[in-house]
């Protein structure tokens, strides 16, 4: 609590989920939390329940204008800015051949270059107080599974992105670190779940690597890896172990896609034949609000 205490973190995709969660639980230990994301209502009530000291800033990671609005404001409220949580992110369900493309190039611009933009804006603030930046990426990163190649390659684009920027601010006095959540039970992750295929898919899937865990185990894993400016927090620490197979996951998805696959793609094409786009497109209120915010929905 000693090294949370005082400091100002900058949390993105704090309406809902992890970043609502570990806004509220560094606010308990006496962080200044400033919540910046979409979902104003929700927003402002999370503020609410982080005391007066929290403050919440409407903003879209896809725009320049936005984050750089935002994080001037909070500068010009605190002083500074400790730390940032770049931890927005949405998803969307479906095979490459049949996804709809512009909620595969959303999750893209939300996931993997928001949080590009979020760094940049925020970097000369975090050189200026020697600061720590955590980059949300995912355990999709490393297991990538079918029906998640947009998740995935903007997940695995966020951990190359968080080591590459490590080596370069170090001489700076600026820490980096990447989380990799697994399933966490989320608004988002609850919704991909109820997917009349997907849902499915990945309820087929045998193993634990496939458990949902309680949002309070993420809260405490990324909190902790905050106090202590961790380099890698996994999310739970099992997930750690997957990266030393990296070389063997594939073959592992792939021998098991070969039994799941076919038939979710023909289950796929006849979903969206009955339903149109919406079957192929954001899963998640975090995620409609983002399309709203793109006049897509």
């Amino acid at each position: 609590m000693r090294k949370i205490r005082g400091k100002v973190v900058l949390v993105t995709g704090a309406a809902r989920g992890i970043g609502a969660g570990v806004a509220r639980d560094l606010a308990a230990k006496g962080a200044k939390v400033a919540l910046v994301g979409l979902e104003a209502d929700e927003l402002a009530a999370v503020a609410r329940e982080c005391g007066p000291d929290a403050g919440a800033w409407e903003a879209d990671v896809t725009s320049w204008a936005d984050l750089e609005k935002a994080t001037a404001e909070i500068v010009a409220r605190y002083g500074r800015i400790d730390v940032v949580l770049a931890n927005a992110g949405i998803a969307a369900t479906g095979f490459t051949r049949s996804i709809d493309p512009a909620a595969f190039e959303r999750v893209i611009n939300v996931d993997l270059l928001g949080v590009w933009r979020t760094v940049r804006v925020t970097l000369p603030h975090l050189v200026e107080s020697g600061g720590y930046a955590l980059l949300v990426s995912s355990a999709a990163a490393i297991v990538h599974l079918p029906g998640n190649a947009a998740y995935s390659a903007a997940k695995a684009g966020v951990e190359a992105f968080a080591n590459s920027l490590r080596a370069e601010v170090r001489h700076l006095g600026v820490a980096v670190g990447v989380a990799h959540p697994t399933w966490i039970a989320t608004d988002m992750v609850n919704s991909a779940d109820e997917h009349p295929v997907f849902g499915k898919v990945r309820g087929s899937t045998g193993g634990g690597i496939n458990k949902t865990y309680p949002l309070q185990v993420a809260v405490d894993l990324i909190s902790a890896g905050i106090a202590r400016r961790a380099r890698v927090v996994h999310v739970p620490r099992w997930v750690g172990v997957l990266k030393l197979f990296r070389a063997l996951v594939p073959r592992v998805v792939e021998w098991q896609a070969r039994k799941l696959v076919p038939a979710a793609d023909e289950a796929a094409l006849a979903d969206i034949a009955r339903r149109g786009a919406v079957a192929s497109s954001l899963v998640g209120p975090g995620a409609e609000a983002a399309a709203r915010r793109e006049g897509a929905l």
